[in-house]
């Protein structure tokens, strides 16, 4: 199987409602779509999207590192090289990580239906289903409330709170959330980098000092604020997770060492695909420390990906891929199932997903 022409397109796919955190607001999923083919027919599926405020990435960083940097790079390759693919796709350009992503997905896709299994089995087999948790934006506390016991209504027992806008108002928030879903339902809170270190450490405190048990918090301080993060993590029982804080192999020994966080949030956006972030995995794996697996705002292509990686690697243990339940409607065909927070894996070679409005004329 040699890789033969790599294609682009855009997707446009309206949200059920706003998507909103201490970053930014979004109404729909627009991300850019990649599609590789064979000599012999076969297609491979990627996605990126344009999340400038983590990644830097934008429509037309993507666009150009695929179609001037990696294509040129990879295009005559044979697919069972897989680590010589790797080895060019990443040295084509530096940066540009979700570009790479797209680009690698589509090649594990390709590489698992050379295989003819599906992908989740290529990298380690393990799980037939997993759990996702669903996002609720940060808003009013009312809105909050009534969006939280609608996402448990819908068979959903993990949330994820999404905070840091006002850090006055977060403690009434998750306090609201908690009162109204009850103790059973487990509660993720995001900041989104939004809280410095010692608001962090009394926001949580003063949280913790209530009774209200957290599965864990995400990123409470700056990306770059390492003795920060390091400082929330010493302060607080609840397991903190880096999120933004890691992109690379290189970032999640930092954390570990260092024991800045307790959890590493691993994102195909921020790692440049699933070949770099197997290598997080290996070293999570190690060192003993918990993984989730997350995603930006993507559809149903790119969080397929991230699902068979978490179905295949036991070291991550939590997963927040709701993109596809907050998107609403799905143009593609194939794939794992996204059924509310079921993800059940599909059992065809590959990533499973067969068709793909954007490429279809």
């Amino acid at each position: 199987m040699k890789i033969v022409k790599i294609e682009t397109a855009k997707v446009n796919i309206p949200l059920v409602t706003p998507f909103k955190t201490a970053l930014r607001t979004v109404d729909s999923v627009n991300d850019i779509v990649v599609r590789i083919t064979t000599d012999d027919g076969q297609t491979g599926f990627g996605e990126a999207p344009p999340t400038a405020v983590i990644t830097g990435d934008t429509h037309g960083s993507i666009l150009s590192a695929i179609e001037e940097f990696i294509a040129p790079a990879i295009i005559g390759m044979e697919i069972e090289n897989l680590d010589g693919i790797m080895k060019k796709l990443h040295g084509s350009i530096r940066k540009n990580s979700s570009a790479k992503a797209a680009v690698d997905m589509a090649v594990y896709d390709l590489f698992a239906k050379s295989c003819r299994k599906p992908l989740y089995k290529i990298l380690g087999g393990g799980r037939k289903e997993i759990e996702t948790d669903l996002t609720i934006s940060v808003n009013g506390v009312e809105e909050m409330v009534a969006d939280s016991l609608k996402a448990v209504s819908q068979g959903f027992r993990i949330l994820k709170i999404k905070v840091g806008k006002e850090s006055k108002m977060d403690v009434e928030r998750i306090r609201a959330i908690r009162q109204a879903a009850g103790p059973d339902i487990k509660l993720r809170i995001d900041a989104n980098q939004g809280w410095s270190a010692k608001e962090a450490v009394k926001i949580i405190r003063t949280l913790e000092d209530m009774g209200i048990v957290m599965d864990l918090v995400e990123q409470p301080v700056n990306a770059h604020d390492f003795e920060g993060m390091k400082f929330v993590t010493s302060q607080v029982y609840t397991p903190i997770l880096a999120d933004e804080s890691v992109f690379s192999p290189e970032d999640a020994i930092r954390i570990i060492r260092e024991r800045t966080a307790d959890l590493i949030n691993i994102k195909l956006m921020k790692t440049g695909g699933i070949h770099e972030a197997l290598k997080i995995c290996a070293i999570a794996e190690s060192y003993g420390m918990e993984c989730m697996i997350g995603c930006m705002l993507e559809s149903k292509i790119a969080v397929s990906a991230a699902a068979h990686l978490a179905a295949g690697r036991g070291i991550i243990t939590r997963a927040d891929l709701d993109g596809p339940s907050l998107c609403r409607e799905d143009p593609y065909i194939g794939g794992p199932v996204f059924d509310g927070s079921r993800i059940v894996m599909n059992e065809d070679p590959g990533m499973g997903i067969s068709r793909v409005e954007a490429f279809c004329d």
